[in-house]
């Protein structure tokens, strides 16, 4: 439990008859009469610099701005301009200004420009995440919401300890309940302002599961009540019911606020709509009186009615940038802005300060295919830049290894590894990446998620090749032992360590002879289980087994098939689940790779290169490391040059983007997203051929692809180079789409690409096996010979111990950097 007050400000207690002198004289008046109007445009430094759009929206006065700021338009900078203006003009004080953004770090910056612009002045004003306001407003009404003023905040964690509890209770697993998908479907809730009984009002209580499922959403409210405790989704919903129930309350806050302003509005949710609604609405003459009768000043805010009008409200988004409707964003808050507020004035801002022109209209070109969005085309005063590059790759490892190459290339003409990054739709697709980049030198960190083979469901599936290629690992055996749960506690393990101990034998044998423990016949079942997995699985590698060995691509199949990993995450509900099982699955279409590339080596050699690649040395560089992340993590960041990887159908769009709430809709945002992030240079790859759910499909060009002009793309390899028909038509052209139709050739242009050469019989960047080069010496005019890249010579070598690079000069694969620890290179 994590109890804390985000709030700095201290709480006034007060007296029977308060006076409130904050905000003292201003509403959001300030129409044609106000004081915006009498001043005209101000020779104000807080203007300059500013474009028309830009300065019209931060001079505009009214009940209710839109403004729909497209990717690197400057919004960050209107927004903080606004603010500005309003507290420079005196037409707020800073205690009457709630700005919302939706993290602490956009907080922080928002507030850091205002007091850069402002100096002190700034003090006073709300500045901060929709969660962190709404903890301040129920901390100061604790007693009104029901809550003791020192409630405790549950975190994801908390929320999935206590779920967890309630499961067990109820053994509500046996209904498929984890603690995981309970949490995503109260949340969900949550977000819709629905509670238990409301739910439970519409629910079908002739399922079984249905009624378990209320039964677990009422325990999980009752036990945050006794707890004195609140989740993070009932901070917002909590605070609208607060306002809805005592609108006395309600008011406090609708005088006290009177310019609201909302950043990345596309992202808002049902609960947090409600919320900026409720702050919004005007004050009723009758509760005017009473906040005037209870010391309240309200005389200089009240209409001839007697009421307070509403507060003024600024929001700025673009829905072409919403991605999150899996966590409940719903883009109608945005594109039905002017029906629920109207009178709306809608500023766009459709200038780019970050990109080239080639890059936007490629990104205009794409979105452009989207419905119920506000037309907009972004535009750059920068010119329009080197095009973007296209790359149809073979497969996987050969997209990895060009996006390697093309990096070396930037950064030998003095680009910053820190200034580039990959992206990506789903985190499996990192495993190739990472393979090629640790073998060719680029420094890289995975953001917001963790290396491939560091990832806890990779290490349970290695876990058990481990467990047989080496029955005396302990550390091995004892994390596969109840993964996936088997009813095996930490107290038996324990007690099979210890019975091994005492008896002189490992910990295989131990549970080899469970029967002996006396645990009980269902634990001793499950243990006996997974030993007979194992033992099986060793007598399948044993060069005397009938027909010979199997290789490790079978034998990862048949150990995650008798344990029941792969389809305990294939049958979870949790979303997480989901991805874990597609990482395991490239898993398996690595050892398939593996086979293919190395049919004479067995499961020990397999686990030496994962190993020696797991565990090589994070490189580092002066000028930082490449970044590598998911589309979703890269919004909000920017780049000078991206690569956007796996632009093909089943990826993007994402094949289960047809069952998602934003469909595909969403993942063409998402690719929008993508492009955008760039600044000077974008590359766009695919493969031909890619490993999914363990098995190596042909991959078709994304629908996306075709939505861009084709003079805007420079295709290296392109999808033409490739084909079917004999090499008379481009793939793309006559790729089988679900979706309504093809390529229009005449936009494309990939029809008049060059036939295809004939298939290459051995790709260059075949994967070998990993050999550990630590003693091997080289100095500058060494030759060397690479099994892959063949005969080089050595032009300098830096770094030192595990971090040695070679810097070699090939004589046809051109200039390459090889992490000598690992490379299959030997001396000549």
């Amino acid at each position: 439990m994590t109890p804390f007050d985000p709030d700095n400000t201290p709480v006034r207690t007060p007296s029977a008859t308060p006076i409130i002198l904050d905000g003292y004289g201003a509403g959001y008046g300030a129409g044609p009469g106000g004081p915006a109007g009498e001043t005209g445009h101000r020779q104000s430094p807080l203007l300059d610099g500013l474009n028309p759009q830009q300065l019209e929206a931060v001079e505009y006065r009214g009940p209710s701005l839109l403004i729909i700021a497209g990717a690197g338009s400057g919004k960050t900078s209107v927004l903080t301009r606004r603010i500005a203006s309003l507290l420079e003009t005196r037409e707020a004080y800073p205690s009457q200004i709630l700005a919302i953004t939706f993290t602490n770090k956009a907080a922080a910056e928002m507030r850091e420009r205002v007091k850069v612009l402002l100096g002190e002045g700034a003090e006073g004003m709300w500045i901060s995440t929709f969660h962190s306001s709404c903890v301040r407003i129920l901390r100061r009404e604790a007693e009104s919401a029901g809550l003791s003023s020192s409630f405790s905040i549950y975190d994801s964690a908390d929320t999935k300890v206590t779920l967890k509890r309630i499961i067990k209770s109820l053994d509500a697993d046996s209904y498929g309940f984890t603690p995981g998908n309970a949490a995503a479907k109260i949340s969900k809730l949550k977000n819709e302002l629905a509670d238990v009984d409301s739910y439970a009002r519409n629910a079908n209580l002739s399922d079984p599961q249905e009624v378990m499922f209320i039964e677990i959403f009422r325990q999980y409210t009752q036990r945050l009540r006794a707890a004195n405790a609140l989740d993070f989704d009932d901070l917002i919903g909590e605070t609208v019911y607060l306002f809805r129930a005592f609108p006395r309350v309600a008011a406090t806050y609708r005088r006290r606020f009177r310019h609201i302003l909302v950043d990345e509005y596309q992202d808002t949710n049902h609960a947090q709509y409600s919320l900026v609604r409720e702050l919004t609405l005007p004050v009723t003459p009758e509760l005017a009186d009473e906040l005037e009768a209870t010391g309240v000043h309200v005389r200089n805010l009240r209409e001839p009615s007697g009421g307070i009008p509403g507060a003024s409200l600024t929001v700025v988004g673009d829905s072409d940038q919403s991605i999150y409707a899996f966590r409940g964003a719903d883009t109608r808050n945005i594109s039905e802005f002017e029906r629920d507020f109207p009178g709306t004035k809608v500023i766009l801002l459709e200038q780019n300060y970050r990109s080239t022109q080639n890059i936007l209209s490629a990104a205009n070109a794409v979105i452009g295919h989207n419905f119920d969005r506000k037309e907009k085309k972004l535009w750059s005063a920068g010119g329009d830049g080197e095009k973007i590059v296209g790359y149809t790759a073979y497969n996987g490892h050969d997209e990895a290894q060009f996006v390697a190459d093309e990096i070396e290339t930037l950064h030998g003409a003095g680009m910053a590894y820190r200034d580039m990054a990959v992206f990506y739709r789903t985190n499996a697709q990192t495993r190739a990446l990472e393979e090629i980049f640790v073998r060719a030198a680029v420094p890289y960190r995975v953001v917001g998620g963790t290396k491939f083979y560091e990832r806890a469901e990779i290490k349970d599936a290695l876990a058990y090749l481990i467990s047989v290629a080496n029955p005396d690992d302990e550390l091995a055996l004892r994390r596969i032992l109840n993964t996936p749960k088997r009813g095996i506690g930490p107290a038996t393990e324990t007690g099979l360590s210890s019975f091994a101990e005492a008896n002189q034998i490992s910990f295989r044998e131990a549970m080899r002879d469970s029967a002996s423990l006396g645990l009980g016949p269902k634990v001793t079942g499950a243990i006996l289980q997974l030993a007979g997995v194992l033992d099986e699985a060793a007598l399948k590698i044993d060069p005397a087994y009938p027909g010979g060995p199997v290789n490790v691509s079978e034998l990862l199949t048949f150990v995650l098939e008798g344990s029941g990993l792969l389809t305990v995450l294939r049958n979870s509900r949790d979303p997480q689940d989901e991805a874990r099982a597609e990482n395991i699955e490239e898993l398996v279409a690595q050892t398939k790779d593996f086979n293919r590339e190395n049919p004479d080596a067995g499961l020990v050699d397999f686990l030496t290169q994962v190993s020696l690649v797991a565990a090589a040395d994070d490189l580092d560089d002066a000028s930082g490391t490449v970044s590598l992340m998911t589309l979703h993590t890269a919004k909000g960041l920017e780049y000078e040059a991206v690569f956007l990887t796996g632009v093909e159908e089943g990826l993007l769009p994402h094949q289960m983007s047809a069952n998602e709430p934003g469909g595909p809709a969403e993942e063409r945002r998402l690719f929008y997203v993508g492009i955008t992030r760039a600044r000077q240079r974008l590359y766009l790859s695919l493969a031909m051929t890619r490993a999914q759910f363990g098995e190596i499909n042909v991959a078709m060009p994304s629908r996306y692809l075709q939505e861009i002009p084709a003079t805007l793309i420079d295709w290296k390899q392109s999808p033409g180079m490739a084909n079917s028909r004999n090499g008379t038509q481009s793939r793309a052209l006559n790729r089988r789409d679900g979706f309504g139709g093809g390529f229009n050739s005449t936009r494309s242009g990939f029809s008049e690409l060059p036939p295809a050469p004939k298939p290459k019989t051995e790709w260059a960047n075949t994967v070998t096996q990993v050999r550990d080069n630590g003693d091997l010496e080289l100095a500058a005019g060494d030759r060397i010979r690479h099994s892959s890249f063949g005969d080089g010579r050595v032009n300098q070598v830096t770094g030192e111990g595990t971090k040695r690079v070679a810097h070699v000069q090939f004589d046809t694969a051109g200039a390459k950097k090889l992490l000598i620890k690992i490379a299959p290179i030997e001396k000549i």
